[in-house]
């Protein structure tokens, strides 16, 4: 698992995720703390799934299709995808500075 990801996931949520810990078990941990999150302090995930760019439509679409899968589980995958989908992003600009149209090239 990306070092990144993790380091972010860590800050976010408070969490104290080990980097060499693997993707199914960061699964597991996030999805913990995301359900005691929904029990306590619900506000607060979503601010965080707003602040991460989760999309909400896929998220309510997700929960709805799966109603027999934990709420906690699916979110954490949301996180997670989202997250490799930016990192991705970076990688791809990183290699390709042309693609950066943050300054206008005239």
């Amino acid at each position: 698992m990306d070092t990144g990801i993790i380091q972010y996931i860590n800050r976010q949520f408070d969490l104290s995720i080990q980097e060499s810990l693997g993707e199914e078990r960061l699964i597991e941990i996030l999805s913990h703390k995301i359900n005691e999150l929904i029990e306590n302090d619900f506000s607060r995930l979503v601010q965080l799934l707003y602040s991460i760019d989760v999309s909400e439509q896929k998220l309510k679409s997700l929960l709805r299709e799966n109603p027999d899968t934990d709420a906690g589980r699916i979110i954490a995958h949301l996180i997670l995808e989202r997250q490799k989908q930016k990192l991705q992003s970076k990688e791809i600009f990183r290699q390709n500075p042309e693609l950066d149209d943050s300054e206008e090239k005239w």
